[in-house]
């Protein structure tokens, strides 16, 4: 990756947050790696000393993430990067709503609607999540925004906004978790509150709302009622730089086709059994033949920054999450999540040039950190965060030959050097076209 110019208090509202900074490694998370490269031999070893150097993401899900000295919370992250010369790009993942994770159970959060005796949330109760909404804004937004508003001008940072959220009140409520009203208020009041503080408190950091991926907000009708609602939401998009999309998860980036819709905003070239011998129309997680474009993350970027161009007025650019989507084929069935089997990590963190879809290819979630628990943990205890989907057939540990996984965000030897063996870091003519210019 290559660096170019001292960081810009302002991006503007056509820049490329991404481009010409360096990004930001915490020296954290090069201890986690160094602990499996000691313990790895041959390709698998090269390429976790250089997954070392790449730079991702840091989740800040807990309110003790905020403050501090140390590199395990945003203060001691920003003046980390502060200090560099020249600052380097911060990117935060902005993650503690109230009843967070409405339709999983491995990320659920610490900020409830309604707590049960052992503290964890109750997502059964109704009401309208006042207390939740109340601690969210005092104990987590305030500190936050108040942590970032230290740092104008001294460091770039880059927010995505709660992934899964609004994805899962467009599209699965149904779930008597996610459409509970609690949870609804919840998300809704907090994403409302929260973007209304960075976008006139810090109009500086560069905001991306997540998105989901391709192969849950690809179909039509998915997307549009993800963009109805942050259109009924009346949310500040105009101070809002696009979206994320991937985010911890395993898409495969592909290659962008011509956009050629025919309904709506949906791309209709590889639909019908038309130009399958295009590269950008290989589809290992057959969508096309249930009418999804979203084929590959590349393809889902352009409909989704097309449709919220004529649904919404936005123009918006999206980061696609490539921490592990190096392999586009290991799973039997691309609705598995957690821990894949096979799965190597993808393109190095890099910024775009000359793109009209995407500013940046990052790594989102660090490869490395579990997705979630096995019902048993490493230690041979019970995982009380446990999610059915992380024994699925694709998930490793769902066999007795896998180790067991840790809890979500703990790090996980066995997958990072599966990760590492199955790497495509370097961009390839395979996965993107001259639109998509690394720098």
């Amino acid at each position: 990756m290559r660096c170019c110019v001292a960081f810009a208090a302002a991006v503007t509202a056509s820049g490329n947050p991404f481009a010409g900074h360096t990004f930001y490694q915490n020296p954290a998370n090069a201890k986690e790696f160094d602990g499996s490269i000691a313990t790895a031999s041959g390709l698998t070893k090269e390429n976790l000393q250089k997954m070392k150097n790449v730079a991702s993401a840091y989740w800040i899900d807990v309110k003790e993430k905020i403050s501090g000295t140390n590199t395990s919370s945003v203060e001691g992250i920003l003046t980390d990067a502060a200090s560099k010369s020249p600052p380097e790009l911060v990117v935060l993942i902005w993650y503690d709503l109230p009843n967070r994770d409405c339709d999983a159970k491995a990320s659920n959060g610490q900020i409830c609607c309604t707590k049960k005796a052992d503290g964890t949330c109750d997502y059964d109760t109704q009401g309208d999540c006042s207390d939740g909404i109340a601690e969210y804004k005092k104990d987590y937004v305030e500190p936050f925004v108040s942590v970032l508003e230290k740092f104008e001008g001294k460091v770039p940072v880059v927010l995505v906004m709660e992934p899964d959220s609004l994805p899962n009140l467009a599209t699965n409520i149904g779930h008597p978790h996610c459409g509970n009203p609690a949870t609804v208020t919840a998300y809704k009041e907090g994403i409302s509150y929260a973007l209304g503080q960075l976008t006139s408190r810090t109009p500086w950091v560069s905001l991306y709302l997540d998105a989901a991926h391709g192969g849950w907000l690809g179909w039509d009708n998915n997307l549009q009622g993800f963009l109805k609602l942050l259109d009924d939401m009346k949310l500040p998009l105009d101070k809002v730089r696009g979206f994320a999309t991937n985010v911890a998860n395993y898409q495969p980036l592909g290659q962008i086709c011509p956009y050629q819709p025919d309904q709506g905003y949906r791309n209709a070239y590889c639909l019908n059994q038309q130009h399958q011998s295009d590269p950008c129309c290989a589809d290992p997680c057959k969508l096309e033949s249930q009418y999804n474009p979203g084929n590959n993350e590349l393809n889902y970027a352009q409909d989704l920054t097309q449709a919220a161009k004529g649904v919404l007025g936005m123009d918006a650019r999206v980061i696609i999450d490539t921490g592990r989507n190096g392999v586009a084929d290991m799973r039997g069935d691309c609705s598995n999540w957690c821990n894949i089997r096979g799965a190597g990590a993808g393109m190095a963190s890099s910024a775009a040039q000359n793109s009209s879809v995407v500013d940046a290819f990052f790594w989102l979630k660090t490869p490395g950190e579990s997705d979630g628990c096995t019902s048993t943990l490493p230690d041979g205890s019970s995982c009380a965060r446990f999610d059915s989907m992380c024994s699925s057939s694709d998930s490793i540990g769902s066999t007795s030959s896998d180790p067991r996984a840790p809890e979500a965000g703990k790090w996980f030897d066995y997958q990072v050097k599966q990760l590492a063996a199955n790497a495509k870091l370097e961009a390839s003519g395979a996965s993107t076209t001259s639109t998509f210019v690394v720098v």
